[in-house]
């Protein structure tokens, strides 16, 4: 199997979706309250153009052949201006997906590493994701490749909050 890590382009778009449903759907499962399927595509198109034109996100796939079976998402960021703070540039990594019959060969592992380079070359002191507890294949993956632990999110279940769906700018 020969792995190919390029920079993600339009024509990506359809294969981006279903890679995106794979994970997407990880979470309904796991977090129902959370997370719901959409009534159209997984992302929409405006929002994956914005993704593969703005310079400080890196979007990449992985390709076995010409098929899709993984992508990564990274975000360069910096931290905000407030004095606890100190100055520094860092990246995040929004989204890894492998698809299910390519994992556990690498290719995550190539995604990871493809990001880390991206981030390095804008100047960024480190890269941090977001991994949710439920999710512990991801987690020991991140652990096994170098990543830490630097904060918990927690979270106490109150019973109110849904919006209503009329309330689309869900403000």
């Amino acid at each position: 199997m020969t792995i190919r890590i390029r920079s993600a382009q339009l024509g990506d778009y359809p294969a981006l979706c279903s890679l995106f449903e794979e994970v997407d759907a990880l979470h309904r499962i796991n977090h129902p309250e959370i997370f719901q399927k959409p009534a159209g595509p997984v992302r929409e198109f405006e929002y994956y153009q914005t993704l593969v034109s703005d310079a400080k996100i890196g979007l990449f796939v992985a390709e076995e052949g010409e098929q899709v079976v993984g992508c990564v998402h990274v975000i360069e960021c910096n931290a905000p201006p407030i004095p606890i703070f100190m100055p520094r540039r860092f990246a995040i990594v929004d989204n890894l997906v492998v698809s299910k019959d390519f994992q556990r060969k690498g290719i995550g592992q190539k995604l990871m590493r493809t990001a880390q380079q991206w981030a390095a070359n804008k100047g960024a002191a480190s890269i941090e994701l977001n991994v949710y507890h439920f999710n512990q294949k991801a987690i020991s993956f991140y652990k096994n490749i170098g990543y830490q632990p630097i904060s918990q999110k927690m979270r106490k279940t109150l019973g109110g909050g849904l919006l209503p769906p009329d309330r689309a700018d869900r403000t």
